[in-house]
């Protein structure tokens, strides 16, 4: 049976013709966190997945972008905690009990899990707010701005990268959810940006691990790689030299 008193965690998942992903990712729900109540946006027509539990579907008229598509689909939610997921996440354990337990501290707006690739590899999910001379520093190869997991405790981040994010629903709705002005690429270090200037933290729980099967679109497809640059553009327009302060290593 249900505990009542269980914080409630809504997930949001947007599927772009991803019904494999997305079926598998089900199943992990199924398997490790039946309790949460899961958003499916459909943001281009395809088959509803097999329904292995509850879902709420909703189906785009025209693509959505990122913000739009996790803001529409939270937007009506009561639940204590907003859970945005990407499709190609896989889950080994119900990751939602620690990173609660993140969120212990009424000042942490956001938790993040550590990524990792299916062979193990730690992922550049958590990493410093991105700087022109920190890009520079990336593209040369001296540093790609990642902050390095130490110890088992949650730790300050700037930002998480956005295939995995866990708020308090207080939080986001106090900074009004993803900049809607983002298509793709860079809503999550914008809405950490805003989280961190309403002292909001954001934290890394490294004790808890998910697999990310990686599609690097932007790297293949000169369609991604504009909007990767053009949201980029927009990123440092609108933050560039205003960071807040913040806690992490």
């Amino acid at each position: 049976m249900t505990d009542p008193r269980a914080p409630r965690i809504a997930v949001s998942i947007v599927s772009h013709r991803q019904a494999p992903l997305v079926q598998a990712l089900l199943e992990d729900l199924a398997q490790h966190a039946p309790d949460v109540a899961i958003h499916l946006t459909a943001n281009l027509p395809e088959p509803p997945p097999t329904a292995l539990l509850p879902f709420t579907l909703l189906t785009n008229p025209h693509p959505r972008g990122f913000g739009e598509n996790h803001n529409a689909a939270l937007k009506d939610s009561d639940a204590d905690f907003f859970c945005v997921l990407n499709p190609d996440i896989r889950l080994t354990s119900n990751p939602f009990p620690a990173l609660l337990e993140g969120l212990n501290d009424p000042r942490v707006g956001l938790v993040v899990p550590q990524v990792s690739t299916a062979q193990g590899i730690p992922e550049d999910s958590a990493r410093h707010f991105p700087t022109p001379f920190g890009l520079m520093k990336k593209v040369v190869g001296l540093n790609d701005g990642r902050i390095l997991s130490s110890g088992s405790e949650p730790y300050p981040i700037d930002w998480g990268a956005g295939m995995f994010l866990l708020f308090r629903a207080k939080a986001f709705r106090a900074v009004q959810g993803f900049d809607e002005n983002f298509f793709l690429y860079y809503e999550d270090v914008d809405i950490c940006v805003r989280l961190w200037a309403r002292h909001w933290q954001v934290k890394l729980c490294p004790q808890v691990t998910v697999i990310h099967d990686a599609r690097r679109d932007s790297r293949r497809k000169l369609r991604y790689t504009l909007w990767h640059l053009s949201s980029m553009a927009r990123y440092f327009f609108k933050h560039g030299g205003r960071l807040p302060a913040t806690t992490a290593r």
